[in-house]
C-alpha cells in the first residue's frame, strides 16, 4: 500500500468531519495566534514540517511484513486518527464562553496536535521512514511553540476563565 493512503483517514477527519459539525469552526482552527520572537521561526519550521509530512508519504510504501513496527505504527495510526475525531468533536463545540473545555478538552488543552503527532508518528513508524520521522520531530518540537503563542492568546481572550482552565488541565497528557 503506498504511503498516501495513509492521509487521506487523516484529512477527511480532520477538515471533513470539522466543516461537517461546524462550519464556523473551520475559522477558528484555520486561526493562527500572533506570534513574536523565536515563536516566527517556529512558526515556518511549523509549516515546513507540515508540508514534509503530507509530501513524504506521496513516495513512500506501507511495509506489510509482520514486525514491532507494524503493530507499534498501526496502533499509533488507529489511536491518533480516533483521538483525532474525539478532539474535532470537543473543538466544534465550544462551551458558552467559547473556550474548548469539553470531551477530551477535560484531558487536555490540546488533544489535536497530540492525536496529530501520534498519528504522525504511526505514518512514520508503517512507511519505516527516518525522513517522515524527521519532519514529525520538527513538527513537534514547532507545535510546542504555536502552542505557547495560542496560549497567551486565549489569556488575552478569554482571561480569567483559560487562567482556571490552564491550572486544571494539562498542555498535553
Amino acid at each position: 500500500m503506498y504511503g498516501f493512503v495513509l492521509l487521506l483517514p487523516f484529512l477527511l477527519i480532520r477538515f471533513g468531519l470539522l466543516v461537517r459539525l461546524s462550519r464556523e469552526a473551520v475559522s477558528r482552527a484555520a486561526y493562527f495566534a500572533p506570534v513574536r520572537g523565536g515563536e516566527r521561526a517556529a512558526y515556518w519550521a511549523y509549516q515546513i514540517s507540515n508540508g514534509g509530512i503530507l509530501l513524504v508519504p506521496l513516495f513512500l510504501k506501507v511495509s506489510a511484513m509482520f514486525s514491532w513496527q507494524l503493530v507499534l505504527g498501526l496502533i499509533c495510526y488507529v489511536g491518533g486518527l480516533c483521538l483525532c475525531a474525539a478532539a474535532i468533536a470537543g473543538f466544534a463545540a465550544p462551551d458558552e464562553n467559547g473556550l474548548n473545555t469539553n470531551g477530551v478538552y477535560q484531558i487536555s488543552r490540546n488533544p489535536m496536535y497530540v492525536s496529530y503527532f501520534i498519528c504522525f508518528m504511526g505514518m512514520a513508524l508503517l512507511t519505516r521512514s527516518w525522513m517522515l520521522f524527521g519532519f514529525v520531530a520538527v513538527f513537534q518540537i514547532s507545535a510546542h511553540w504555536i502552542i505557547l503563542a495560542e496560549e497567551r492568546w486565549c489569556l488575552e481572550k478569554f482571561g480569567e476563565p483559560y487562567a482556571q482552565y490552564m491550572k486544571t488541565v494539562r498542555r498535553y497528557i
